[in-house]
């Protein structure tokens, strides 16, 4: 290299790295807006459409802010999205699976509270109906595979925390022998899926709080009583004996 191509090279370098100080100053400086706000406005929409249905430009509309604040801020949409559904997640209309999980003291008293309470939850006129996680899936290009693998990835985590719980089930004797922890969390997980699809089409509280009741018949029954625990059927004498 000679020295003249070297004096531009360490000109451009110049040039970069003040371009990137640029940059970075403008991302260190605090929004002039509220970011809460914002991100409950991309939620709603997020909610309503869907990711791949939701423009950028839809987006900036709903915040109220212009694409540049929004890639500053954020990153950009797969970045917004993943910040939209971290706060969905500690919501009361996306945590309460959680918290079902961690405060029922059996794994049906856990699923009852579940299923009912997504019934009461998913069609709720105060927010877009059914569950964001589950309906912003919904035809996601190819090129958006990475935002396709993060939702799987997190329906997949609630599969996995339904089949802890219904092993944990399992081995307290809650489930009787030959009922497959694996299988109810699957069942459970698509009962959740559907009812969160029927509030999107229209179904209301009532429709889903009876699929809520047909899912639990599902739950495996109790283990019989041991055939000599009991009196047999006829009989007049009491425990004792006669003569006693």
């Amino acid at each position: 290299m000679t020295g003249a191509a070297a004096g531009t090279a360490g000109t451009a370098g110049t040039a970069g790295t003040a371009g990137t100080a640029r940059a970075a100053a403008r991302r260190g400086r605090p929004p002039a807006f509220d970011r809460a706000a914002v991100l409950a406005a991309a939620t709603r929409l997020f909610w309503e459409r869907g990711y791949q249905a939701t423009s950028v430009g839809e987006l900036t509309g709903a915040m109220g802010i212009k694409p540049g604040s929004l890639y500053a801020a954020f990153g950009d949409k797969a970045a917004l999205f993943r910040e939209v559904v971290e706060g969905y997640g500690r919501s009361p209309e996306g945590e309460f699976v959680a918290v079902a999980l961690a405060q029922e003291a059996s794994a049906r008293a856990a699923f009852a509270r579940i299923l009912r309470e997504a019934a009461r939850i998913y069609p709720d006129p105060a927010h877009p109906a059914g569950c964001l996680v589950i309906s912003a899936a919904v035809n996601i290009a190819a090129q958006d595979e990475e935002v396709a693998e993060f939702l799987r990835g997190l329906r997949a985590e609630n599969l996995r925390l339904f089949e802890e719980r219904l092993a944990d089930a399992e081995r307290l004797g809650e489930l009787p022998e030959g009922a497959s922890p694996a299988a109810l969390a699957r069942y459970f997980g698509a009962v959740l899926q559907g009812m969160s699809q029927r509030a999107r089409d229209g179904a209301d509280a009532a429709e889903l709080a009876a699929t809520a009741e047909l899912a639990l018949a599902a739950w495996p029954p109790e283990l019989p009583e041991p055939s000599g625990s009991s009196q047999p059927s006829g009989s007049s004498e009491p425990p004792g004996g006669a003569g006693e």
